[in-house]
């Protein structure tokens, strides 16, 4: 009993040809897209860099700076220490928060017709 095997059709779970991906990442739209987000992003990383190696070489230069009290047991050192922690939590907020409202959309965008082969 011979079967017939069904000509290949495009499913859901199957990838488009490399020639689309690439179409895709040479458009105005994209490259807007990336830009957008390397604009956003990049600088946001270098200013938390520097923001945090300078906490790194004020404690170990900057002694005595480091250990002024300013109220009870809180020195310069504890308040900037723990200003680390909301910085990181505050930019991680800022971050999901602009990109669910500029990077998401149009990423959705590419992606819907992509997969609706447009």
């Amino acid at each position: 009993m011979a079967t017939e095997t069904p000509p290949p059709s495009k499913t859901p779970n199957q990838l488009p040809p490399t020639e689309e991906f690439v179409a895709v990442q040479e458009s105005a739209e994209f490259v807007e897209l990336r830009g957008s987000y390397r604009g956003f992003a990049f600088p946001l990383t270098v200013a938390f860099i520097v923001w945090y190696l300078l906490y790194v070489l004020l404690s170990n230069y900057a002694g005595d700076f480091m250990g002024t009290k300013l109220f009870g047991n809180i020195n310069v050192a504890l308040a900037l220490g723990l200003a680390q922690f909301l910085t990181t939590f505050l930019i991680a907020w800022w971050y999901a928060r602009h990109a669910a409202t500029t990077f998401d959309p149009k990423a959705e965008a590419i992606k819907s017709r992509m997969e609706d082969g447009a």
